[in-house]
């Protein structure tokens, strides 16, 4: 194009509105648009596909959530009072154990002497 424009050696094959460049980049536009459109086609019916596996999967995965969600609220439902059964009995022991405790400081309490001074220290009688 530039040989076209400087006139290289006199020659002018093509002119200023570049009738010839122009007839030569249509043909070639019109070479590449049915390519063209025939790669989007298939890019769109593969698109397509890969669509409705997403969402077929989606599905699935939702019904699989929702039979998990039902899964545990049935077993929500039917453990809640035995989990609640089960802290009941826990508590009781844990006073049990507690009362337990209390007892047992109250008993070594009296044993306890109270004498504070080292044993050395202690007045011995003669």
């Amino acid at each position: 194009m530039t040989i076209n424009i400087v006139h290289f050696l006199g020659i002018n094959f093509d002119p200023y509105p570049f009738i010839l460049l122009n007839l030569f980049l249509s043909c070639v536009a019109a070479i590449q648009a049915p390519i063209i459109m025939m790669s989007q086609n298939r890019q769109a019916e593969r698109d397509r596909v890969d669509s409705e596996n997403d969402y077929k999967t989606n599905m699935k995965s939702e019904m699989e959530i929702r039979i998990l969600h039902q899964k545990i609220d049935q077993l929500n439902e039917v453990q809640w009072p035995h989990i609640l059964d089960i802290q009941k009995m826990q508590i009781e022991v844990l006073s049990e154990i507690e009362n337990e405790i209390q007892s047992l400081k109250s008993e070594n309490e009296p044993k306890r002497d109270r004498n504070t001074r080292h044993p050395s220290r202690i007045k011995k009688p003669d």
